[in-house]
């Protein structure tokens, strides 16, 4: 299928944006110098681009993970996978990705393109990006369509902002008190403070099949999720300050999560664990945006901004009032991509609501997770959630695909 993703980019749980307190890189330039800030505060200095990956000529001087999703982002404006740029060997063999094509060369030059574009006619805003031109096709439309002009689009509703001068709604502090009634109440809430869940797991890094998942979760937002895959365990932790992923479908084996967007995803991956404390856990909560659906259900949302600066909605069945979707923001020298977690299957634990499928798309990928059991309450100890050993590769046994 046209939208096959190689299994070489794969899930990702968390957003990779650096952000600072300052607006989000505007420019290429401004992207290049906000990832070599952020290396220098960081204690564990994250392995750029160039010292990970072969033959790379223009995208410099960023974050591996970054650098992947900047691959991402080139995949999703263009609606193809990676081996469309790269040669069909390179999902079998990492050196054969520095390889040079026609492809890669042509790509190199948009990118130059563009960044030149948005100097000279933008003011160095990135006014312009791939999408602008190819919006999910390889090659740009140079005629109109009729289709799009006298039809009726689909709404998208990540695509909603606030409006100005909206007619006034419920506040956010409503909306969440109603979010807070919905998962069980605010003292019911209060008393749950760790969890442990079990149950599958499954996305383009398990070829599609379920494998067996775990999930760790103590109050305050400390996190560990793993997925046993075929190829070996994918693990994510947070302990409430720093967090790692160590997987074996990256090209680094470990991985320290950077401070901003990739910090902020995992506090608030872990603080939606513990409804209670959700107006807590974002600043600076914006209402305004207009009435929207997401799975033909009514829903209400809200923004707000994370410790790292990262903008953040939240999406309110108006029904039910619990939460269905996280919508989030990853930037990259090239373009903004956005990360969103849908959650459903609301079952009681403990007398709390809490979602046994999330689902998580971005332009990577898509995982599925569903939980079968989770145990509230329980002694989890403190090593849970440190720094994992790199990840380990497994052979892949047969029929295991």
């Amino acid at each position: 299928m046209k939208r096959t993703w190689s299994r070489i980019l794969v899930t990702v749980l968390i957003a990779v944006t650096p952000a600072t307190a300052q607006p989000p890189p505007q420019t290429f330039e401004e992207a290049q110098a906000l990832a070599q800030r952020i290396a220098q505060q960081t204690a564990e200095k994250p392995l750029m681009a160039e010292e990970v990956f072969k033959n790379v000529q223009i995208l410099k001087g960023i974050p591996v993970n970054q650098f992947m999703d900047t691959m991402g982002f080139f995949a999703a404006s263009l609606g193809l996978n990676c081996v469309y740029c790269h040669v069909s060997q390179s999902l079998e063999n990492w050196d054969r990705f520095a390889d040079d094509v026609p492809r890669k060369r042509m790509a190199r030059s948009m990118m130059l393109m563009v960044n030149e574009l948005n100097k000279t006619k933008f003011g160095g805003r990135r006014a312009v990006t791939c999408y602008s031109c190819h919006r999910g096709a390889e090659l740009p439309r140079v005629i109109p369509s009729l289709a799009d002009q006298y039809g009726v689009p689909p709404e998208d509703p990540n695509l909603v902002e606030i409006v100005p001068d909206a007619p006034k709604g419920p506040t956010a502090d409503q909306i969440l008190d109603k979010y807070i009634q919905a998962a069980g109440g605010a003292q019911r809430l209060a008393r749950l403070t760790s969890l442990i869940g079990k149950g599958t797991y499954e996305g383009y890094d398990t070829y599609h099949a379920k494998v067996p998942f775990e999930i760790y979760a103590k109050a305050p937002r400390q996190l560990t999720t793993i997925a046993h895959t075929q190829n070996g365990d994918s693990t994510l932790a947070f302990d409430g300050r720093e967090g790692w992923i160590a997987s074996v479908d990256k090209p680094v084996r470990l991985l320290p999560l950077l401070p901003g967007a990739e910090l902020d995803a995992a506090r608030i991956d872990a603080d939606l664990w513990f409804p209670g404390g959700i107006k807590q856990a974002l600043t600076d909560w914006s209402t305004g945006f207009p009435m929207t659906t997401v799975e033909d259900k009514e829903v209400t949302i809200i923004q707000g901004t994370a410790a790292g600066r990262s903008r953040i909605k939240l999406f309110f069945d108006n029904e039910s009032g619990l939460l269905v979707r996280q919508l989030r923001y990853s930037d990259t020298p090239v373009g903004t991509v956005p990360i969103q977690i849908d959650y459903s299957n609301y079952r009681e634990v403990a007398g709390v609501q809490l979602p046994f499928r999330s689902v998580v798309t971005w332009t990577n990928g898509q995982t599925i997770v569903e939980l079968t059991d989770v145990q509230a309450n329980v002694t989890i100890e403190a090593a849970r959630f440190g720094k994992p050993a790199p990840a380990v590769v497994t052979p892949v046994k047969a029929g295991a695909r």
